[in-house]
């Protein structure tokens, strides 16, 4: 039920599905001569769409986020390296019959770098069907060919295809490899993801260190302008959704506190 949930609600949330329709309704009203309420929710809606997508507000959303673990620093070679899905997409991949790559591509670029870094760390990716119906394919199912091409042994990763949702990714990977006291195990994923995911590790109890990828902002916040409205408008839903996650992760006990830190 919680999946489901966070699945519909979350589309209804983000930033720019919710203030389009905002300004529908609007019109709507505007339409059934109620003009004075319709003007005043297209007006919101221009005003806060301009806010997201013109100011510099998604990049702060995203900054704080993703200034909370700085990049690792190795002190010893890890005993485990834990890669969390969102890299591939499925549907595609099914229907091409090869790995298609999206925005998070880094965490299989960090994975192959980390497997030849180490060669005696065991990896595990972790990432099953995380569409809203569960009728496509797990991505885990891509991951051995795709490492094939990259010169690295599907045989070196154990593959989680279950998980839906970073809860899942935690428990479902702590179940899987047993992770022993004092060794040290990896988490790869998005910079701006990380806080809640080591949350949800944390909660489970399996200790890990941040291996982040994938930063979208500077080290410093840009305060600029952005250059394009699109793009700032789909990092502005990006970051809402991540924080949004963290909130209902930590009401529900999913995630260990609200904005978890090193």
């Amino acid at each position: 039920m919680f999946f489901l949930l966070s699945k519909t609600i979350a589309f209804l949330l983000l930033p720019s599905n919710f203030l389009i329709l905002l300004g529908l309704i609007g019109i709507v009203l505007m339409v059934a001569r109620r003009k004075r309420a319709g003007m005043i929710l297209v007006l919101t809606s221009v005003v806060l769409l301009a806010i997201a997508g013109w100011w510099p507000t998604s990049s702060l959303l995203t900054h704080s986020l993703e200034s909370r673990f700085p990049p690792w620093k190795a002190t010893r070679a890890p005993d485990g390296i834990v890669v969390l899905g969102g890299a591939i997409k499925s549907q595609l991949s099914h229907e091409f019959g090869q790995a298609v790559l999206g925005d998070e591509a880094d965490r299989v670029v960090a994975m192959a770098k980390l497997a030849r870094t180490y060669p005696a760390a065991r990896i595990v990716y972790s990432g099953g069907d995380a569409s809203l119906r569960g009728n496509r394919l797990p991505e885990a199912d891509f991951v051995g060919p795709l490492l094939e091409g990259l010169g690295i042994s599907s045989d070196r990763v154990a593959l989680e295809p279950n998980s839906r949702n970073t809860a899942e990714n935690a428990a479902f990977t702590k179940e899987l490899v047993k992770p022993k006291p004092g060794e040290l195990w990896l988490l790869v994923t998005s910079a701006q993801h990380m806080p809640r995911a080591v949350g949800c590790f944390r909660r489970v109890g399996f200790p890990v260190e941040a291996y982040p990828v994938g930063w979208r902002t500077s080290r410093d916040a840009y305060l600029g302008a952005p250059s394009t409205f699109g793009d700032a408008l789909a990092r502005f839903d990006s970051a809402t959704h991540e924080w949004v996650g963290l909130f209902v992760y930590w009401i529900t006990g999913r995630t260990s506190e609200f904005l978890p830190s090193p």
